[in-house]
């Protein structure tokens, strides 16, 4: 029998392979999970509704089916946990806020019933800010999510507690969405694997109205290898989805270690229009210089990008405020306090407004394509501008580097929400205080498989996964 300990830090392939070959049963894998959490969650609180008994009579299914000899999907009785605003039917599902504390939903969401299908077990629902709206892990139903690596800061968000309790052991992988970096950015914080797919790529049916055009739902692993593997099983068309895009017919998990070399990666500091905490910077830096002596070919580009900024926040606003309308009045009495600050500022945009913010997203992509995919394959840069912050400090830093910024002013990732393309956070080093750092790995339109393929590079030049929290 494996121990406990070396369970909980197996990878999800590692898992189902040792539960398909007989020497690991979901039960004691499950039961590896459900003491860590019983142990560490209390300290992070990255688990708001765990459904242990229905975990329990999974596993035991999932342990018939092994001894019955059957036919096993690829990640059977592998446990993972989802955010809290996709929806797993008979399950409460609150979005962080007050206004569905109670709810529980009917049926599955696409990606969740897929998961099933593929013999993967739910444990539970993971926190998030109310509806998604912010970087950090704090709602008025469950309250803060701390840090692995230091329970003083946050882990980001808006799948921050997605990515806590995967780098904290308390599960092996995790299923977050990224509507403006929501999974880049607490994979970023947490020490993890993040990667947000192509728009469209992974149905999202049912979900709540808002982003529709810039959200797409995702995996937070602890390997690149892990990440193929859920998006193999939750990627697809599905017609309840509009956007969902037709099959790319492309096995991931197989094509993961094909040769990417040849391929030319451009590499921006700042995205020509951001200041970077000095950390960050060295750490980002030695990771493409390490690259860089592994015989790829990276050279340091100058953008000059539409600043977007504020019709991120124009956009969301307007899209979340729409959404809501039939409830503004009841939400306004219990909705996070930060939000009041900017939540009516939907007022002062006009229909007019709002078309030119999509005017903007061309010009951005039209930018992006010439000055970096016209001539090179992906696009290396910071995650965010600084590293985990202290949770005092509330919903972000208004300043870096001692330089005045806006709200958004620290987040490098919403430019690739407006554009649609895939996206990852690969864990590249750690600051002087041990936090985190990831770099940013963006690929050409509907390239998923080029971007895994370059984190799966970098994994290999940078390991990282024997690298845990103190936790």
């Amino acid at each position: 029998m494996v121990q406990s300990g070396k369970i909980i830090w197996k990878s999800a392939a590692e898992l189902a392979k040792s539960i398909k070959d007989g020497e690991l049963s979901p039960v004691e894998v499950l039961d590896s999970y459900l003491d860590r959490i019983k142990e560490i969650n209390p300290k992070i609180n990255a688990i708001v509704t765990l459904i242990e008994d229905s975990a329990r009579k999974e596993a035991k299914k999932a342990e018939k089916r092994v001894k019955e000899g059957k036919e096993l999907g690829v990640l059977h009785g592998v446990p993972v946990v989802i955010k809290d605003n996709i929806p797993v039917g008979g399950v409460r599902t609150t979005y962080g806020s007050k206004l569905y504390e109670n709810h529980v939903p009917e049926e599955d969401m696409i990606l969740v019933d897929r998961m099933r299908r593929a013999g993967a077990i739910i444990l539970g629902k993971t926190n998030m800010p109310e509806f998604g709206l912010i970087g950090i892990t704090d709602n008025p139903v469950f309250g803060v999510t701390r840090n692995p690596w230091d329970t003083n800061k946050t882990p980001g968000g808006s799948s921050g507690g997605s990515a806590a309790a995967v780098a904290a052991g308390l599960c092996p992988i995790a299923i977050g969405n990224d509507g403006g970096g929501s999974i880049r950015i607490p994979a970023n914080f947490c020490g993890v694997f993040g990667l947000k797919p192509h728009l469209g790529r992974i149905p999202r049916y049912p979900s709540l109205p808002g982003w529709e055009t810039m959200s797409v739902e995702g995996p937070i692993t602890r390997t690149v290898e892990d990440a193929t593997m859920m998006l193999d099983v939750m990627a697809g068309p599905d017609d309840r989805d509009y956007l969902s895009l037709p099959s790319s017919d492309i096995n991931y998990h197989e094509r993961l270690e094909e040769d990417i070399s040849g391929k030319k990666f451009a590499f921006s500091p700042d995205l020509g229009q951001f200041v970077i905490d000095p950390d960050v910077t060295e750490v980002v830096r030695n990771a493409i210089s390490s690259f860089n002596d592994l015989g790829h070919d990276i050279e340091e580009v100058k953008l000059d990008l539409v600043d977007m900024g504020g019709d991120f926040l124009n956009q969301i606003i307007s899209e979340t405020a729409a959404g809501l309308e039939a409830l503004r009045e009841e939400w306004e009495k219990v909705m996070y306090p930060a939000y009041a600050a900017f939540m009516g500022l939907e007022e002062s945009l006009t229909s007019v407004d709002f078309v030119k913010i999509q005017y903007k997203r061309k010009e951005l992509w039209e930018q992006v394509w010439k000055q970096v995919f016209k001539k090179y394959d992906f696009l290396l840069a910071p995650v965010t501008a600084v590293p985990a912050f202290d949770i005092e400090i509330g919903i972000g830093p208004f300043e870096v580097n001692k330089e005045s910024i806006g709200p958004t002013g620290w987040l490098l990732t919403f430019p690739f929400n407006f554009t649609g393309q895939p996206a990852s956070s690969v864990p590249c080093g750690f600051t002087k205080e041990n936090l985190p750092v990831g770099l940013q790995i963006v690929g050409n339109r509907f390239d998923e498989l080029g971007v895994l393929q370059a984190s799966r590079a970098f994994e290999k030049g940078l390991p990282w996964r024997d690298k845990k929290p103190s936790i």
